[in-house]
């Protein structure tokens, strides 16, 4: 499936160039810098030009009363609202439609290494909205913390790892993780617009948990059994036929430079199966918090009659 932006400009390709070559090997980043850099200017201006003036209208005494740190959250929890729901839509759509990625995806190498245009769009607005989350944990670093910023930078760069590339395909399974992220920050939206404890937050707390317990948990941590296995695959076995990994119309000789690496350095195999045994255990740890932030807000005062 091809990109329906299409590639970068020449200009933006041959700045980005140098990061295609070793010891990077982010060999599409050039092709998708301009989505990339796209994506981090359209959350940046939904943070701080957007989000500030629709909040204003529609909330305007709850909003002006909030502290300067909860309307920074405020900020940052609307944007992530909207992109979470933004890139599952592109998620689900390449992944239902896009035959020459997941369509081959049943071969370990086709999951692994396989590349698309339309995955490398996925790719590029995933990188897009952690850069612009590294920008802001920076900036309002007082308010965020580091644990913000050390997530942001970790979640950059697994990301920008799928620009050897390196398993776009699970790249788009991963990010259904974000299906439930609109029902967490909806949640949050309610606390603060003096609802908590009301039947709207009740039936949206319901659905976080089976949202996040089925594409985090039973899902994610599916998905992460067969990640391991290809990876155990792509270091351990040696690949005796390239497969065609770029059908986007790209130029042929992008198309044999990657046909010709279809492996993975020791080193990233370890940091991405890292990287993901860490969330797999993050996400049973949040999930017995939100059980136990939602139940909190539920719970009758002690000695109180029924």
């Amino acid at each position: 499936m091809r990109d329906p932006f299409g590639q970068a400009p020449q200009f933006l390709q041959a700045w980005a160039r140098p990061l295609a070559e070793p010891p990077l090997n982010l060999k599409t980043l050039p092709l998708h810098i301009h989505e990339v850099l796209a994506a981090w200017i359209f959350y940046t201006v939904l943070s701080y030009i957007v989000s500030p003036i629709l909040s204003t209208a529609l909330f305007p005494q709850i909003y002006r009363g909030f502290s300067r740190r909860t309307q920074v959250s405020w900020h940052v929890h609307a944007v992530s609202f909207f992109q979470a729901i933004l890139i599952c839509v592109l998620a689900i759509y390449v992944l239902r439609y896009d035959y020459e990625l997941a369509g081959g995806s049943t071969d370990w190498r086709g999951r692994l290494f396989g590349y698309s245009g339309a995955a490398g769009l996925v790719q590029a607005m995933a990188a897009g909205y952690f850069l612009w989350d590294v920008w802001v944990s920076t900036v309002d670093f007082r308010i965020h913390g580091p644990g913000s910023l050390a997530h942001a930078i970790s979640a950059l760069v697994v990301t920008t790892i799928g620009f050897r590339p390196f398993a776009n395909y699970y790249g788009l399974v991963f990010i259904l993780y974000e299906l439930s992220t609109p029902f967490l920050n909806i949640h949050w939206f309610l606390d603060k617009l003096q609802m908590t404890g009301s039947r709207a937050q009740w039936y949206n707390g319901m659905i976080l948990l089976v949202t996040f317990g089925s594409c985090r948990l039973l899902w994610g941590t599916y998905q992460s059994y067969k990640i391991y296995s290809d990876l155990w695959n792509a270091v351990y076995k040696v690949n005796p036929n390239p497969i065609d990994t770029v059908r986007a119309g790209h130029t042929s000789a992008l198309i044999d430079d990657l046909n010709h690496d279809n492996n993975i350095p020791m080193t990233v195999a370890i940091f991405y199966l890292a990287s993901n045994t860490l969330l797999v255990f993050l996400n049973f740890y949040w999930f017995n918090a939100m059980i136990a932030a939602v139940t909190k807000r539920f719970k009758k005062p002690a000695g109180k009659k029924q």
